[in-house]
């Protein structure tokens, strides 16, 4: 693909446009757009620091987040002789329980391996985002899990988990994730930094902003970073990495065909998720890039290969859509146009499967599954498709039934049935089987913690034993599947970790 077939003119304005929508005086963001040659256009808006009113720019620092993960997996790469993609975890991390440990470094980071989140098994046991951990605490926690939150090789399903487990697996040989980034920034003129904690300095650093119900927000995170996230940089830094990868010269040369090789499920099913990058489609273009979301904080990078282009975007806003954002831009670019939601033909409720703690909710545009909620467009056949590579929802309707594939898995989801008055047996006082965490529930709803942050969430039932309760940790609000499993026990699930165990105390 040449020159002449790419609009730069209309896709500039389509940056522009996109950027428009936001107030100039809350919190902005930036778009890069390059090619193999280097910078197209940059544009900026809003606010880098609401207590300075410095601007944002495409210099500006910014923290982001997943994007961090194919930087991370170069330096995987970069170490083949000292671990091998088909290594199992166990191999470098022998305190791993056996079903953990049997996972295999290409699992852990190609989002097969059902390696539970971090984050999302913290909020299980009632920390919010906001309390500090540490790293090797939080190797210890991992240590301590028993089982991966599917089959490995049979789902592909975001989480971090296995890329802490992998940085750690390296740091045990002497090998850490920062001093790489210096090096690798060094010679390509980067402001890449890899962090390990939230509140560590970093000057220029914007901070993050989510909109609250008294206005704009810092975000803050208290967990150990890790390498599934740790990178701040500037938009243009960002770009000129894409320009890197796109380039494939001297430290770069075939990084970006290793990085995005197709993937694959026990069964050979390829997933459309490589190491730390996902593939999707504008018409014929075949595109690859990654988003980083954290409190406060927006990224993307998108590129076509086949055209040597591509968009950076970040932001310090939480509502910002760095993935639709970059879309339209190379859509405009490629005179392509992006996916819009139609009528998907699903009906609207909440259904749940046959037994377990899996459920799925569908509104007119989009579908939550475990608390993942993703948008639906309309596919060929009476099919509903979520398109996304790390979220894939393919479902039809069967009867009143909802039927299809969840991260290329089968599932059957049938509508759910509450079950009238509160369940008295669970009142009681319960304990998590491997970490020593401690819930209460009475009159019908899960108590977590004490004092002012005490919360009491009202149970709902879904039929056949399975709750779900939502859990207020601003600025999110998660909605948890308990799930009984026997008497005196039950489980409860995020989509990105499930099945954490508790038990009766009394």
């Amino acid at each position: 693909m040449t020159g002449q077939y790419l609009n730069w003119q209309a896709a500039e304005t389509c940056a522009q446009q996109l950027l428009g929508r936001w107030d100039g005086r809350d919190p902005g963001g930036a778009l890069v757009s390059f090619d193999s040659a280097g910078e197209r256009f940059d544009h900026a808006t809003g606010v880098a620091d609401l207590a300075t009113g410095a601007a944002f720019c495409p210099d500006t620092l910014s923290r982001l987040a997943s994007v961090t993960k194919h930087v991370f997996c170069s330096f995987v790469l970069a170490h083949g002789d000292v671990i091998a993609l088909t290594d199992p975890l166990g191999r470098h991390l022998p305190k791993l329980a056996p079903a953990l440990g049997a996972i295999t470094v290409g699992q852990a980071l190609d989002m097969s391996g059902g390696v539970p989140d971090t984050r999302e098994a913290l909020t299980l046991l009632g920390h919010s985002v906001y309390t500090r951990s540490e790293a090797p605490d939080l190797l210890a926690f991992h240590e301590a899990m028993q089982a991966p939150s599917y089959a490995p090789g049979t789902e592909v399903h975001y989480s971090n988990g296995g890329y802490r487990l992998v940085e750690e697996a390296l740091r045990a040989k002497g090998l850490d994730f920062a001093p790489y980034i210096t090096e690798l920034s060094q010679p390509l003129g980067l402001d890449f930094v890899a962090q390990d904690y939230w509140i560590d300095p970093l000057a220029g650093l914007a901070p993050g902003y989510w909109a609250g119900a008294e206005g704009w927000q810092i975000g803050m995170q208290g967990m150990h970073l890790s390498a599934a996230g740790a990178l701040a940089g500037s938009g243009r830094s960002l770009a000129r990495w894409g320009r890197a990868l796109l380039a494939g010269e001297g430290a770069q040369a075939g990084l970006l065909e290793q990085l995005s090789a197709p993937r694959h499920l026990s069964d050979g099913l390829s997933t459309g998720y490589g190491l730390g990058v996902r593939h999707q489609k504008i018409g014929p273009h075949g595109l690859i890039g990654h988003g980083g979301s954290q409190p406060g904080y927006k990224s993307f990078l998108l590129m076509c290969p086949e055209a040597g282009v591509g968009v950076a975007m970040v932001a310090n806003r939480d509502d910002a859509n760095g993935a639709d954002m970059t879309a339209q831009v190379l859509a405009v670019l490629l005179g392509q146009q992006t996916p819009a939601t139609a009528a998907h033909g699903l009906a609207p409720g909440l259904y749940v499967a046959p037994e377990g703690a899996d459920w799925l909710e569908i509104t007119s545009t989009t579908a939550c599954r475990l608390d993942d909620e993703v948008a639906l467009y309309a596919a060929p056949d009476g099919w509903a498709d979520s398109g996304s590579p790390t979220s894939r929802l393919q479902l039809h309707m069967d009867g009143g039934d909802i039927v299809g594939f969840v991260g290329h898995a089968p599932v059957h989801f049938s509508p759910a049935h509450s079950e009238d008055g509160r369940p008295k047996h669970l009142e009681g006082c319960w304990q998590s089987d491997l970490h020593g965490g401690m819930l209460e529930i009475n009159e019908g709803a899960v108590v977590i913690g004490a004092g002012p942050t005490r919360q009491v969430m009202p149970l709902q039932s879904l039929g056949n034993g399975r709750y779900l309760f939502s859990r207020l940790d601003p600025p999110c609000s998660r909605r948890i599947c308990l799930c009984e499993t026997g008497a005196d026990c039950f489980t409860l699930s995020l989509s990105r970790a499930r099945g954490l165990g508790w038990h009766r105390i009394f």
